[in-house]
């Protein structure tokens, strides 16, 4: 009977919110990857940065201190995911209870609000997206406010990040760096060791390529 149901009416409540809350595990376990990954590079450019401080390449440091940055800016953005993902799959559990009383799925603002946020993530856009059309369908959200993905403006970054770039700096290099505030060509930088150079630069693509992915 049940399959029968089914074929005739499509998924039941209880089906569709299982079947969401697997995906939102899914993509879940994607972010987790995600952070694990960022903090392994994260940790290789930290003591590489020291090693810059040592040899006084401020250039270089400085540099490598606003991936650094970036990479946390990034961090703090998938951990929200990742809070949010919990969030709307704790509402999704209550929408089941009211499923029980009612006999359908309520509107919801605050699963609407935290869909809308979560589709700006580039990892979670597609997934999210179909998500979403399918809780239109279900009457849980109206229809989605089309919104561009956040991006890191570079003006915006050099603005932000000066600051923390000296901090970053100043506790990673022991004080040698970044005490002055701006770190700049007041101090002599010494020629670059090309052995040394092609690692940082090397270690710079593999920051990019996980803050991009």
């Amino acid at each position: 009977m049940k399959s029968i149901n089914r074929f005739l009416y499509g998924p039941s409540p209880e089906e569709k919110v299982r079947e969401w809350q697997s995906k939102l595990r899914t993509q879940q376990r994607q972010l987790d990857r995600e952070i694990q990954n960022l903090d392994r590079h994260v940790g290789k450019s930290r003591q590489e940065l020291k090693g810059l401080a040592k040899k006084n390449d401020v250039k270089s440091a400085r540099i490598l201190a606003k991936e650094l940055v970036r990479a946390g800016k990034q961090r703090d953005r998938l951990e929200s995911s990742k809070a949010r993902l919990s969030s709307v799959q704790m509402q999704l559990q209550h929408q089941l209870s009211m499923v029980k009383v009612t006999g359908a799925f309520q509107k919801s603002t605050e699963i609407m609000k935290m869909t809308n946020q979560l589709v700006k993530l580039p990892q979670l856009h597609a997934t999210m997206r179909e998500m979403s059309m399918e809780m239109m369908k279900s009457g849980i959200m109206e229809e989605m406010m089309e919104e561009t993905l956040d991006s890191v403006d570079e003006e915006d970054l050099e603005e932000e990040a000066d600051a923390e770039v000296d901090k970053v700096l100043f506790e990673l290099t022991d004080g040698k760096l970044g005490q002055a505030g701006k770190v700049g060509t007041e101090l002599p930088a010494q020629a670059e060791d090309d052995e040394s150079e092609e690692e940082m630069q090397r270690m710079r693509r593999e920051m990019q390529d996980l803050l991009s992915s």
